[in-house]
This record gives structure tokens, C-alpha cells and sequence, in this order.
């Protein structure tokens, strides 16, 4: 695991696209995830905004979002599909590998597990011909699916090779996501790990936890919650995951600083992430090399 594994999605920083581009090249950042609105609201056009990331020399890990896509009804179902095609053909322009798909937080979204899953593979298999992979990610404030593991579920169950779960940090710690079991789930299978943290223990509503997760994000390491950023980190290691990791830092008061200064912060970040993995395989490596 080195710097060339680490993003920074590009809602953490502040400006126009092109200084947000500049910024993470700058810092030394070889991947970023990108927003569909990044492009679409770009003063000069798309076309213009596909250009500007195509010169940056970045690495587009995906685009952000697709939300309340799975589980719907007839006009409802070929209303949401026909969105997600058309963030397909964005992904292919700038040269992005993921489309990430939020688990659906719709009142009119069934939760039957195979229809989700029937969904999804009709997604992934769209995707196919344009070279992008769908990726599910468990919200914790999800109507149906809210954590990792039945995140997994579903992908399992739908069995299509371009289909993979999305880990997200936030939601895995601020839904109080079981740990156990986490490097058993096949790395291939594992399309990106979303990281941030917060700055308190508990998130006591559903409220303040949206609240928290739209606007009070911190880096790992500058949260509350280290000792289970390492372990999930620890346990993808060991798990053979050797993918993306895109730090999703919602946060205003970084919203409010120059985009160098928090890549900065970003590096530090991902310096703290690769020790704590890089620390505790050592360690490992060398009991294991030890005479009992």
C-alpha cells in the first residue's frame, strides 16, 4: 500500500473543478473521485469539464452518485435506470472506473434481497460494454440495506463479475457495523473503500447522523474512532484487498480553506492509514518468522 492507492473525493475541497484537479495533482495524489455535478456544473460545459480531467493526468477512481436506484416499480424502475445509463456514459467520458450506487433510502423501494439484487446485476450488466463497474454501498440510513454485510449479500446473490460492494467507513462505524467477518468477504469482490471518520463516539438519531455525515467529517486519524479505522483496515489487508481507497471527507470547515491546504491534511491522513497497516503485517511478519 503506498500513495498511488489514495484519492481525495473531490466534495471535500472548495472552488471550480480545475483548482480542485490542480490541488490533487499538486499534492501528489494520483486518483480522485469525482461527483457527476463536478462536470455537469462546470461553467464551461461537460465536454469542457471531460477535457480539463483528461489533461489533469488523474486517475478518475469513479463518480458519485447513484441514489434509490434498486427495488422500484415499473415507471419508477425505467425512470431511475435511464438516469444510471446516462451517469454510465459520464464515467466512460473521464475515463471512470466505478459508478457508485447508495443503497436506496425510497419509501418505494421494496426489500426483497433478490429483486435488489436482480436490479443491480441489470446495472452491471449495462455497464459492461462501457468498461464501468458497478459498486454498492450500504448507507446507514439505508430503508432496506444499511450495513456491510447485507451489502455483501446482495451483491453475492446478484453473481455478476461486474458488481462489487463499496465500503464506507462512515457508515460502517457510525451504523455500528460488526467487524467480524470483514477479510472473509473475497477481495475481487470489493470494488473501493470509502474512508473518514468522526469527532464523537455515538450518533444518538438518524438526524445527526445525516447531519454529521453531510457536513462534520473528519481524516482518519483525526477522529474518535482509530483503534476500528485500523482494524478495518488491518482485516482488508489480511484479506488480500489491495484496491482503491478514496477519503470522503464531508466537511464545512474544510469547505472554508485554500484545496492545498487540505490535501495536506489528506496526505497526512493517508501517511497514518499505510502505517497502520504497514506497522501491525511487520509485526506479524516477524513472529511468524520466529523459532516456538
Amino acid at each position: 500500500m503506498n500513495l498511488t492507492n489514495f484519492g481525495l473525493d473531490s466534495i471535500t475541497l472548495a472552488g471550480p473543478l480545475a483548482s480542485k484537479l490542480a490541488a490533487c495533482r499538486a499534492a501528489g495524489f494520483s486518483q480522485i473521485m469525482l461527483w457527476a455535478r463536478d462536470l455537469v456544473e462546470h461553467p464551461g460545459g461537460l465536454e469542457d469539464a471531460i477535457r480539463l480531467v483528461r489533461q489533469s493526468g488523474l486517475r478518475v477512481t469513479g463518480i458519485q452518485v447513484m441514489r434509490d436506484y434498486e427495488g422500484l416499480d415499473d415507471g419508477l424502475h425505467a425512470y431511475k435506470l435511464d438516469i444510471a445509463r446516462h451517469l454510465l456514459r459520464v464515467c466512460k467520458a473521464v475515463g471512470a472506473g466505478i459508478l457508485v450506487v447508495g443503497s436506496s433510502t425510497s419509501g418505494h423501494a421494496s426489500g426483497e434481497l433478490d429483486r435488489i439484487a436482480r436490479d443491480l446485476a441489470k446495472l452491471a450488466n449495462s455497464a459492461v460494454p462501457l468498461g464501468v463497474r458497478i459498486g454498492y454501498e450500504a448507507l446507514s440510513w439505508g430503508r432496506h440495506v444499511r450495513a456491510w454485510e447485507q451489502a455483501w449479500e446482495v451483491v453475492d446473490m446478484a453473481a455478476h463479475a461486474n458488481l462489487g460492494v463499496v465500503l464506507d467507513s462512515f457508515h460502517m462505524l457510525a451504523g455500528g457495523d460488526e467487524l467480524e467477518g470483514l477479510e472473509d468477504m473475497p477481495s475481487e469482490k470489493i470494488a473501493l473503500v470509502q474512508l473518514s471518520d468522526f469527532m464523537w463516539r455515538d450518533l444518538g438519531s438518524l438526524d445527526e447522523r445525516i447531519e454529521t455525515a453531510g457536513h462534520l467529517r473528519v481524516f482518519p486519524g483525526e477522529g474518535c474512532h482509530s483503534a476500528e479505522l485500523s482494524s478495518i483496515l488491518r482485516r482488508l489487508d489480511r484479506g488480500g484487498y489491495r484496491g482503491s481507497y478514496s477519503l470522503e471527507v464531508v466537511n464545512d470547515d474544510y469547505l472554508q480553506l485554500p484545496p492545498d491546504i487540505v490535501c495536506g491534511r489528506a496526505l497526512m491522513a493517508a501517511k497514518w492509514i499505510t502505517d497502520q497497516v504497514l506497522r501491525r503485517s511487520l509485526q506479524v511478519r516477524a513472529y511468524a518468522g520466529r523459532t516456538l
